[in-house]
């Protein structure tokens, strides 16, 4: 099986361990990973694409360490203001969000990719309102649908750096979420 890893940094990946494996590092947010991960799909075929990364989580119920499986993400800025409210386009006019056919035992997360992420406690009250998602990350819903546009298998595994609050770094434990993401995607990838 030929496997693509897409990881957004090279700090979230551990080249060494996944040496006899494609990886691509994309950048942070939307437009970077869109843009390459298009470009190095139409160049090579792949069976399955990996996007692995951290992630905020909104849900108390996910640990900082634990590693989840996407099975659903959202755009959550591609909408429009209605007055006070923010909608998101009808499916009809832009597909802004993706789901995925569970593959791992791992927990199941549903997943918001942004543009900023969630410091502010009012802004953060507001999507939890809005679209209710366990996790937020950067690029997922646009792996998601190059994948999904180019008709290729894809995994999205994310392991929790922190929790969605207001902005407190000396909470965060971004050593332990990356060992336990690579870990967990090297027993996946040995389980296929």
């Amino acid at each position: 099986m030929n496997i693509l890893l897409v990881a957004a940094t090279k700090e979230e990946i551990d080249t060494e361990l996944f040496k006899n494996y494609s990886i691509l590092i994309s950048g942070i947010g939307i437009a970077n990973s869109c843009i390459k991960l298009t470009k190095t799909l139409v160049q090579e075929k792949y069976d399955l694409v990996i996007n692995m990364g951290i992630a905020g989580s909104f849900n108390q119920n996910i640990k900082i360490g634990e590693v989840v499986e996407v099975i659903e993400d959202t755009f959550s800025e591609i909408g429009f203001e209605a007055d006070k409210n923010f909608q998101i386009f009808s499916q009809d006019i832009i597909k802004s969000n993706y789901t995925n056919s569970q593959k791992t035992k791992l927990k199941k997360a549903k997943s918001i990719t942004v543009n900023t992420v969630h410091g502010n406690t009012n802004s953060i009250k507001k999507i939890i309102e809005r679209l209710n998602p366990d996790i937020e990350t950067m690029e997922g819903a646009s792996i998601f649908k190059v994948c999904q546009e180019l008709n290729i298998a894809c995994l999205q595994i994310r392991s929790i750096s922190n929790k969605v609050e207001k902005r407190n770094k000396k909470k965060w434990n971004i050593p332990l979420a990356i060992k336990n993401l690579n870990q967990t995607v090297s027993e996946i990838i040995i389980s296929l």
